[in-house]
């Protein structure tokens, strides 16, 4: 099992985590993951990672698909693919109905299908075999209508690998089947490693060999209560804020993992401003499962379920130390 970073992305002041790159590059870590949310964005952080690192693959986790045309995703990621000698990873997302309505202004529905003609796009742009055309109802290329004066076009730049990996995030069986099927792995966010074949082995069934399954774990080395404590506060966030009331991919996630009513009263509280009790009503065992908490001892038997799973690359996010980073990869690497 392989181990990289996820440094997410800023949610207040932001924060430079080249030393913390460059530590998990020194102790020998995979890769090093952004994310984006509604603030800052995933390629402009791992572009400044890349220009200080040599190794360490780059991967994004995720980039939301309804940001950015098919088209301007494939170029940055051939741009930054090309500038950091063919080390990316691109991880997409479909992100939920809020922030794509409500922050990007583009609809929402049918996420699997513009899923589909996204990836295909991207994938021509970067194998440059000829004019890039799509004839799909989400990204019609060239553009119907307009000026009428749209031609299909090939990138003027040929990419260093016109072959770069796609990894999507996805948490409902339909999307992580959708992963299996077409990209070359998986990016789950909240994940039990006993109950992934129990709940996920179906929709995973079409993966192909050397097919990645790279998982985001929230690692806290202290005590146990206090580990506890701290891997609670972004699960409250997620349950109770990201995303709608009626639609909540996160909280719909936590309900398949066995803790449907408890996170039904983590989002009530949320979303009535009672933040601290939506926090403290996030299960322990449920944030112990998804998670790596407690005093190194405890970690290393709790690795275990980890290297038994489908895993192939965790992904440590919340670790910022080289001493700490350097423990981990041992306990890993034992």
């Amino acid at each position: 099992m392989k181990l990289g970073i996820n440094i997410g992305y800023w949610q207040r002041d932001p924060e430079d985590a080249t030393e913390t790159v460059l530590a998990a590059e020194r102790q020998g870590y995979d890769s090093v993951f952004t994310a984006e949310a509604y603030g800052s964005d995933a390629f402009t952080t791992l572009a400044w990672y890349g220009a200080r690192t040599s190794r360490i693959k780059l991967g994004t986790a995720v980039v939301q698909m309804s940001a950015r045309t098919p088209a301007a995703t494939a170029m940055h990621a051939l741009t930054l693919d090309a500038l950091s000698g063919g080390r990316l990873i691109l991880g997409l997302g479909a992100s939920g109905p809020q922030v794509v309505e409500g922050w990007y202004g583009v609809p929402f529905p049918k996420p699997l299908a513009r899923t589909r003609e996204y990836l295909d796009i991207v994938r021509k742009v970067w194998a440059r075999r000829e004019p890039v055309t799509n004839d799909g109802p989400h990204y019609p290329l060239p553009y119907p209508g307009g000026a009428g004066l749209g031609k299909p076009l090939k990138s003027i730049t040929r990419p260093l690998r016109p072959e770069i990996p796609v990894y999507l995030g996805a948490e409902g069986p339909k999307n992580i089947a959708l992963a299996a099927e077409l990209a070359d792995g998986w990016l789950p966010l909240f994940v039990d490693p006993q109950q992934i074949d129990s709940l996920f082995g179906g929709s995973l069934a079409a993966r192909r060999p050397g097919f990645e399954i790279t998982a985001t774990v929230t690692t806290v080395v202290a005590p146990l209560e206090q580990a506890l404590a701290w891997a609670k506060v972004p699960l409250a966030f997620y349950i109770g804020g990201m995303g709608a009331k009626d639609k909540n991919f996160h909280l719909d996630l936590i309900g398949r993992l066995g803790y449907a009513e408890e996170a039904e009263r983590v989002q009530k509280l949320f979303l009535e401003g009672r933040r601290d009790e939506a926090i403290n009503a996030v299960p322990d065992e449920l944030a112990d499962s998804i998670s790596l908490l407690g005093p190194l001892e405890r970690i290393k038997e709790r690795l275990e379920l980890w290297k038994a799973s489908p895993v192939t690359t965790l992904l440590i996010a919340g670790v910022k130390d080289e001493p700490t980073l350097r423990a981990l990869r041992e306990l890993v690497d034992a």
